[in-house]
């Protein structure tokens, strides 16, 4: 009888394990140049040079305090040094067994992701091609998709780069109406891929260079009367909102976005994404990182009504961590 009592308890504790609802961290960041680029150093302006170590090590402390389960990565120059960011990642006790790297138009600053979780497919649009001012471009930095599996299904994670403010053509200043291009390219891509977003579950994350009510926003989040999916809100520990810092003028923007399908907007642990504001953060690069925790119930488990169910559930009341 109690080898029978041992069995049962250990039967309903991993029952417990499975069931249970689960929690999976996504961040985007924006590293500044992680690799050989121009660059103002303490001893003047150089060459093809590389990011400091001291800011290797101010990105490597953020990086760890986040946590992600997915991070979506922003100006990661090489394969190589992506690898790099892995090894000294993983020799201070942070693994991301997984990764993935896009080449896309621009061939100094790509997008790239690192994950905890599997990935169970990688996609990479290099090739997003757009009308514009009379020719055909593409997106610069392209589009990356990745595949992870949840408890209630698999996720799609969209990363995002779009064009700069920087720009040599007069008829487009801040490059704004190419970002709009860039960007209903991304959300066709999208839409090919989930033509009824209602029903999908993916994730939009990245440097979107425009802020929250920019047409370069909207284009990604909606489409004539259908919404594509939900720009998260986002503050810090202190109720600011900035994720870009322009050193040159002194000036703070909101151009990094988490936006999710319609129907994970429930997922969404506290009803809204975070900016981090924690340690090192500021020597890091000029942007600071966005995260954002879903939490999804098993698929097939039953809710308090009996129904089965395998749609993303929250519960409770959430505060945030201070970093």
């Amino acid at each position: 009888m109690r080898l029978l009592r041992l069995g049962a308890a250990l039967f309903f504790a991993l029952f417990s394990l499975r069931t249970r609802a689960e929690s999976l961290t996504l961040a985007t960041y924006n590293v500044e140049n992680y690799g050989s680029v121009d660059r103002m150093t303490e001893a003047g302006f150089r060459r093809d040079y590389p990011k400091p170590e001291e800011e290797k090590a101010a990105l490597r402390t953020v990086i760890r305090a986040l946590g992600a389960d997915v991070l979506a990565l922003q100006e990661i120059g090489s394969v190589s040094a992506l690898e790099e960011l892995r090894r000294d990642l993983r020799a201070e006790g942070l693994d991301y067994p997984e990764s993935a790297f896009l080449e896309a138009e621009d061939q100094e600053r790509h997008v790239a992701l690192l994950s905890r979780r599997p990935l169970r497919a990688v996609r990479r649009h290099g090739d997003l091609a757009f009308a514009y001012r009379g020719g055909t471009e593409r997106v610069k930095r392209g589009l990356l998709e990745a595949v992870v599996g949840t408890p209630a299904g698999d996720l799609t994670i969209f990363v995002v780069h779009l064009k700069s403010r920087l720009t040599e053509r007069p008829d487009d200043p801040g490059a704004a109406d190419r970002r709009v291009a860039e960007a209903a390219a991304v959300r066709a891509c999208i839409r090919a891929r989930f033509p009824d977003p209602s029903a999908g579950r993916f994730v939009i994350l990245g440097d979107c260079n425009d802020g929250a009510r920019s047409a370069a926003l909207r284009r990604l989040a909606t489409m004539g009367g259908t919404t594509i999916a939900w720009r998260l809100p986002a503050v810090d520990s202190r109720g600011e909102t900035w994720t870009e810092a322009y050193r040159w003028e002194g000036s703070y923007s909101v151009l990094d976005h988490i936006l999710v399908a319609p129907g994970l907007r429930t997922a969404v642990r506290g009803g809204s994404a975070r900016v981090y504001d924690g340690p090192g953060v500021i020597e890091a690069s000029d942007h600071r990182p966005v995260l954002v925790i879903l939490q999804f119930a098993p698929r097939g488990r039953l809710t308090d009504q009996g129904r089965p169910t395998g749609e993303p559930t929250v519960t409770g009341t959430v505060t945030w961590p201070a970093p």
